[in-house]
C-alpha cells in the first residue's frame, strides 16, 4: 500500500538541485581554510543574527533528503516491501549515516597519532576503504564474494574504532554526530512522521510547526532546569533539522503527488503559499530567535527551507517544464552518487596528509587565488565523481 501516488521516475530538477548543493558544499568547505575572503562567502558567526549562502548548504542537504523520502518509501512499497522490511531499511540507513558521521568527527578532532599507533592520514584512508567495502553497490552475482567484501569492511571499521585513541584517551565516541549523523537523525524522524500521517501535506505542515515549537519549549528555563525533561533540550537540534527535511517533503508532495489531478498552475500556487508561509513564520519568530546556523534556530531553518523551495521551483520550471536540461549532465553523476562524492574531498585530504603533499601553496591560500583554487577543486571533485561513476563505483546506504 502506497501513501501517495508518486511515479518511480527520476526528477531531473531534484537531481540538479542535489548536484548543485554538493558542488557548493565542496567549494565552501575548501574556501573555509582561506583568509581575506568576503564575509558573505563564510559561515556567519553564531551570534550574528545573519546568514550567508554558505549557511544554506547544510539545510540544503536536509531539504533534498526530504524531497527524496516520498519517492523512496513509495517505491519500496510499490515493489512489495512489507512494513517491517521498510522499517529495517530506514534503521540501517540511519545507522550507516551515524557511523560515518561519528568516524569523520573523531578523525577531524582529537585524533592522537601516538596513542593510536598509525598516522592520521593512514587511519583516514583505511576508514574510507572500509566504508566503500561496506556500502558499495556490487554488481557481481557471486553473493559469497559480495558478503565477504562487506564483512571485511565491517571488520575494518570495528578494528579502527577499537584502536582509535583521542587526546583524552577515548575510543570512537559521538562527541557530536557530524553532518552525516545529523542528517541521519533528521531522516529517521522524518520517515517516522511521514508514515504516521500517511503522507498528508497538511499534517506534515503541522508537524513542522511542532518541531519549531519544540525548539522554543527547549529554551524555557523551567524545562532546561528540570532533570526528567532534559530529553527535550537534547533533541532541540534534531527537531530543528527535522523541520527542514519535512519542508522538503511537503514541497515534493506539492509537485509530485498525483493522488488528486492538479494542474501545474495550482501546484505552483500551493508552492508559493508554502514559501510565503515559511518566510512569514521566520520573520515573526526572528525577534525571539535570531538567525544562527550554529544554534539551529527556527528562523535559520525556515528561511533556509524557503530559499531551497524557491530554488527548486525555478529549476523545475527551467528543466522539467522548459526542458533546458543539457547543462545538468555535469551534475548527474554526483546527484546519483552523493555519498561517494561527499567523501572524495576527505579521501584526497587523507592521502595528501599521509604523503605530506600540498596541492596548493599555503602562500596563495588567501583572497582571489584561494577562491579560484576552491572553485577549481570543487569542479575537479565533480570530475572525479564522473570518472568513478563510469568505473561503476557507487555507494548506497
Amino acid at each position: 500500500m502506497q501513501y501517495n501516488k508518486i511515479s518511480n521516475r527520476r526528477v531531473l530538477s531534484i537531481d540538479a538541485l542535489r548536484g548543485i548543493t554538493i558542488l557548493v558544499m565542496v567549494f565552501v568547505n575548501q574556501l573555509a581554510g582561506c583568509d581575506d575572503i568576503p564575509a558573505w562567502m563564510k559561515h556567519m558567526p553564531r551570534d550574528a543574527d545573519a546568514m550567508s549562502f554558505v549557511d544554506v548548504v547544510f539545510p540544503g542537504f536536509l531539504f533534498i533528503v526530504g524531497m527524496s523520502i516520498p519517492f523512496a518509501i513509495n517505491s519500496r512499497l510499490a515493489k512489495g516491501a512489507g512494513f517491517w522490511q521498510l522499517q529495517w531499511h530506514i534503521i540501517f540507513r540511519t545507522l550507516g549515516l551515524l557511523v560515518l558521521g561519528v568516524f569523520t568527527v573523531n578523525i577531524e578532532s582529537g585524533y592522537n597519532e601516538q596513542a593510536t599507533g598509525i598516522p592520521i592520514g593512514l587511519f583516514g584512508v583505511l576508514f574510507i576503504i572500509a566504508a566503500v567495502l561496506v556500502w558499495k553497490v556490487y554488481y557481481s552475482k557471486n553473493k559469497a564474494l559480495v558478503y565477504s567484501l562487506k564483512g571485511l569492511g565491517l571488520v575494518m571499521l570495528i578494528i579502527l574504532a577499537f584502536i582509535y585513541k583521542s587526546k583524552n584517551g577515548d575510543h570512537i565516541t559521538p562527541k557530536w554526530w557530524g553532518i552525516l549523523g545529523l542528517i541521519g537523525w533528521a531522516y529517521l524522524y522524518s520517515c517516522i512522521f511521514y508514515q504516521l500521517v500517511k503522507g498528508n501535506k497538511l499534517w506534515l505542515i503541522f508537524i513542522i510547526a511542532v518541531c519549531t515549537a519544540w525548539y522554543g519549549i527547549a529554551k524555557m528555563d523551567a524545562v532546561a532546569n528540570t532533570a526528567w525533561l532534559h530529553f527535550i533540550p537534547a533533541q532541540r537540534g534534531n527537531a530543528a533539522h527535522t523541520s527542514v527535511v519535512l519542508c522538503g517533503m511537503v514541497m515534493s508532495l506539492v509537485f509530485f503527488d498525483d493522488s488528486k489531478p492538479l494542474g501545474i498552475k495550482t501546484r505552483y500556487l500551493q508552492a508559493m503559499v508554502f514559501i510565503v508561509l515559511l518566510f512569514v513564520a521566520g520573520a515573526l519568530l526572528r525577534p525571539y530567535y535570531f538567525i544562527s546556523k550554529i544554534y539551529a534556530t527556527p528562523t535559520w531553518c525556515l528561511y533556509s527551507a524557503a530559499i531551497m523551495a524557491m530554488l527548486f521551483c525555478f529549476l523545475y520550471w527551467l528543466i522539467d517544464m522548459r526542458h533546458i536540461e543539457k547543462w545538468t549532465n555535469f551534475f548527474k553523476p554526483a546527484a546519483a552518487n552523493p555519498l561517494l562524492t561527499y567523501i572524495i574531498p576527505d579521501f584526497i585530504d587523507y592521502v595528501t596528509t599521509l604523503f605530506g603533499i600540498s596541492l596548493f601553496p599555503d602562500a596563495w591560500n588567501h583572497g582571489l587565488p584561494g577562491m579560484l583554487w576552491s572553485a577549481f577543486f570543487a569542479i575537479a571533485v565533480m570530475g572525479i565523481a564522473i570518472l568513478l561513476n563510469r568505473l561503476k563505483l557507487r555507494l548506497q546506504l
